[in-house]
């Protein structure tokens, strides 16, 4: 498989994650009160849909240059693609869960957290996973170099740690905890993956790599 039918098929599951985070913010209509009423009420969806909006958006960002990075695609690739996508797809539900409970607060609501920082931790992990075989040799057209490759690692495998945090943090204080997961999208907007702002002359046409291809890397 060419790394073009990769992407297409990520970027399909991405663009409907990131879309159906907007089917949350839906207010109930006449009879509920006040239009301005119910869109303070759903202040804690508003909150967790920027978040998630923008986590979505920075791994879709980074997915990308890291997969146009790869020399080919391997099995074990799409498998850790895969696992990636697997957690995608549950940050709108779990979105959606801390929009209805976290306004309310209580035991329910830090669940509600909980399991969206479980998500992410997921999330987080494919991601973490995808990096770790990018950094095989042989496996990337601009390779991270040797002496920084654990600093690659330490940067891009942190965030799951602090969503593991966050779990933890959920059950103290549901609204901290969003807000730190918050920051860590932050962070990975300034912090791009060892291969993006590479030069794209780096790579080679499409037609050249469908009548050359390349050694398949090990998986």
């Amino acid at each position: 498989m060419n790394r073009a039918r990769l992407e297409a098929f990520s970027d399909g599951v991405f663009a409907v994650a990131i879309t159906l985070l907007a089917l949350n913010l839906a207010v109930k209509g006449p009879g509920y009160g006040t239009l301005a009423h119910q869109l303070a009420e759903q202040w804690s969806a508003y909150a967790a849909y920027l978040i998630s909006f923008f986590t979505i958006g920075i791994i879709w960002v980074n997915h990308h240059a890291m997969v146009s990075n790869v020399v080919q695609v391997t099995r074990t690739l799409l498998f850790l693609n895969l696992v990636l996508l697997l957690f995608v797809v549950l940050v709108p539900v779990v979105t959606g869960t801390v929009g209805d409970y976290l306004a309310h607060g209580g035991s329910d609501a830090k669940l509600a957290v909980a399991v969206y920082g479980m998500v992410l931790v997921g999330m987080s992990v494919g991601f973490s996973s995808m990096l770790e075989w990018s950094l095989g040799e042989g496996r990337t057209r601009v390779p991270v170099p040797p002496d920084k490759r654990w600093a690659a690692r330490v940067r891009f495998m942190s965030g799951g740690l602090v969503y593991l945090l966050i779990v933890g943090i959920a059950f103290i204080n549901a609204r901290v905890a969003l807000g730190l997961s918050g920051l860590v999208a932050v962070y990975y907007i300034f912090e791009s993956t060892p291969t993006l702002g590479k030069p794209e002359e780096s790579e080679e046409p499409e037609e050249s790599e469908e009548s050359e291809e390349p050694e398949e890397p090990e998986d």
